[in-house]
């Protein structure tokens, strides 16, 4: 899913850099800073980021535009909130465009596809659970960890194909025949790397999942 330079024409890239300061100068000004000064959360950040990063470098794919990779969206959500998340995964995606795995002038637009939106994704399915479903920890966990990782990647993947094929770039036949198959291979794969990662942090280390209150998910369980 990371795109390299010269893929996509120049509106596509100036829109995607548009959009992406946009959302950035929110997160920096929204994110909630302090909650990095507790010691366990801001290791807990850091973390992440570098697990990330390494989970992001290994992918495979063929065509250009079309990598496959794990994301960790929903999970870093969880942790942290939507836009610590976002900030986070900024920091990925530029670890992994410093190695050549994307291109600098594709940045804003890969940021917008691989960041925001599943970053968006993630806390809307979030709050839609949190809204509708019953207040219970397992619940939480199948929900968000399991089900809702693996519908965000394949959500992404589905925007992906839709975003090249709009730009005429690959056929929508090809896109979809060949590829979005794949992304549902993968949303799989995240959905239960996702959902052991939740579960055992939940149960152990509750504390370092911020989306996740205590006394709402386990008073008078």
């Amino acid at each position: 899913m990371n795109l390299p330079d010269g893929l996509l024409g120049s509106a596509w890239i100036g829109v995607g850099w548009g959009l992406f300061a946009l959302i950035l100068a929110g997160a920096l000004r929204w994110a909630p800073w302090r909650r990095l000064t507790d010691g366990g959360l801001s290791n807990v950040w850091l973390g992440s980021i570098v697990a990330l990063t390494l989970l992001w470098s290994l992918k495979a794919g063929v065509l250009p535009g079309l990598s496959l990779h794990l994301l960790g969206a929903m999970v870093f959500t969880l942790e942290v909130g939507p836009n610590l998340a976002f900030l986070g995964l900024t920091a990925v995606l530029a670890a992994v465009t410093l190695n050549g795995s994307a291109g600098w002038e594709a940045f804003g637009l890969n940021a917008l596809l691989m960041v925001a939106l599943p970053v968006g994704l993630s806390w809307g399915l979030f709050r839609l659970g949190d809204r509708y479903l019953p207040k219970n920890v397992f619940v939480f966990i199948f929900a968000n960890g399991f089900f809702g990782s693996a519908l965000v990647v394949f959500l992404t993947g589905l925007t992906v194909l839709l975003a090249l094929g709009s730009a005429g770039l690959y056929p929508f036949g090809t896109l979809f025949e060949d590829y979005l198959p794949y992304f549902l291979l993968l949303g799989f794969s995240e959905g239960w790397l996702a959902g052991m990662v939740v579960t055992l942090m939940v149960i152990y280390r509750p504390e370092w999942v911020s989306l996740f209150d205590d006394a709402q998910y386990l008073a008078k369980k």
